[in-house]
């Protein structure tokens, strides 16, 4: 059995998948901030005495603290499970959210920080995809004035939909923005 779990958006979710992508158990919830107080008893009350073969974490991009929690609660189930674990791209488990056979799909999201980022009206002039989803899915279909706009979540029991190279990378955040808390300035 795969574990698979997001932290990077204000959803939490994880799921337990059979390899053929059966979904055994799942959980989704919209939790904004408290990653950290709500992960591990998701997943156990997920497991049910099952102890996973292999587990998928989302790795961004994302919010600094939600990315953290997920990617260290994964290398220490990893660990303790004795299991290997790979990082999965975090926008595309958004994208794959949609639901099968609605066409071409774009993830957006919200933020700012080192990846592509583009303002809703540059965005638009590149994304054509004729629904996009997640937390900038509005401002980037607002800006181009069509198009259908979702505000989803990632859903971990989607991520055997990903390509497998949008499965395997390296559990290493990918931020969207700097964090919130700052070195306290010297004195």
């Amino acid at each position: 059995m795969i574990l698979a779990l997001d932290t990077s958006t204000a959803a939490c979710t994880a799921a337990l998948l059979l390899p053929d992508g059966t979904i055994v158990a799942s959980r989704d919830e919209e939790i904004g901030r408290g990653h950290a107080e709500r992960l591990v008893p998701m997943i156990a009350e997920m497991l049910e005495g099952h102890v996973p073969t292999r587990l998928l974490v989302g790795v961004g991009p994302g919010s600094f603290t939600g990315l953290r929690v997920g990617i260290a609660a994964a290398h220490g189930l990893a660990i303790g499970w004795s299991i290997p674990l790979a990082g999965m791209n975090s926008l595309a488990l958004l994208a794959a959210a949609a639901l099968p056979g609605e066409g071409k799909v774009a993830a957006a999201i919200t933020a700012t920080g080192p990846i592509l980022n583009l303002s809703p009206e540059k965005a638009a002039a590149k994304v054509d995809a004729p629904l996009v989803v997640g937390s900038g899915a509005q401002a980037l279909v607002a800006e181009r004035g069509s198009g259908e706009a979702l505000s989803l979540a990632p859903i971990a029991s989607r991520a055997l939909m990903l390509p497998e190279l949008l499965r395997l990378l390296d559990c290493k955040p990918i931020y969207v923005r700097a964090p919130d808390a700052r070195p306290k300035a010297a004195a």
